[in-house]
């Protein structure tokens, strides 16, 4: 049970009600209470999932990393099926939940992606030989779009801890913005997990 209840479409604006009213993601109808920051919000984390240069199999590489660690069952149960969309294999996937430091079938970026993961969420921060490793890999924009997905689901991540949400079915199943939410909300933009 949440220690914040839901957010009531009826009692929402009109752009928030749209978003949340037929929303299976408990996520977005705590993050709706913040109605000033709702939408930017919004934008940025649907910004994060569709539109980064950074391949989105290490994005999801990288988020399942952040649930880990973090212990976010809600973002493991929501991103799994994203990451396998994107080409994650199960072994991979079980690599990540078992600490295992080089997952076969990820290849030498996936590896340093999770190994640049983790030592920024349990150091505070990834090694100047991290950075260098992964600025190779990847360019300095890679790096940078993988701190802000980073950043961004490990703050989800205490969010939803602090509020008590408990992890549900799976809501976004395929990339693209066909899925379970349709072709999008906001614009061309679908809802963030």
């Amino acid at each position: 049970m949440p220690r914040i209840e839901y957010r009531d479409p009826d009692t929402a604006p009109d752009a928030i009600r749209e978003v949340i009213a037929d929303t299976p993601l408990a996520l977005l109808r705590v993050v709706a209470h913040a109605e000033s920051a709702f939408e930017p919000w919004l934008r940025y984390s649907n910004t994060l999932l569709r539109k980064l240069e950074l391949d989105p199999l290490l994005r999801e590489l990288a988020i399942l990393q952040v649930a880990h660690l973090s212990g976010s069952e809600y973002e493991w149960a929501q991103h799994v099926p994203i990451a396998e969309s994107f080409g994650a294999s199960a072994a991979a996937v079980e690599a990540i939940a078992t600490d295992e430091a080089r997952p076969e079938g990820i290849g030498e970026t996936g590896a340093a992606v999770l190994s640049f993961t983790r030592e920024t969420l349990l150091d505070g921060a990834a090694s100047e030989a991290a950075v260098g490793e992964l600025r190779a890999l990847l360019g300095e924009r890679g790096v940078v779009e993988l701190l802000l997905v980073i950043g961004n689901y490990m703050g989800l991540a205490r969010l939803i801890a602090t509020v008590g949400l408990e992890a549900h079915e799976p809501v976004v199943k395929l990339p693209g913005g066909a899925d379970a939410l349709g072709p999008g909300v906001l614009g061309d933009q679908a809802a963030p997990k």
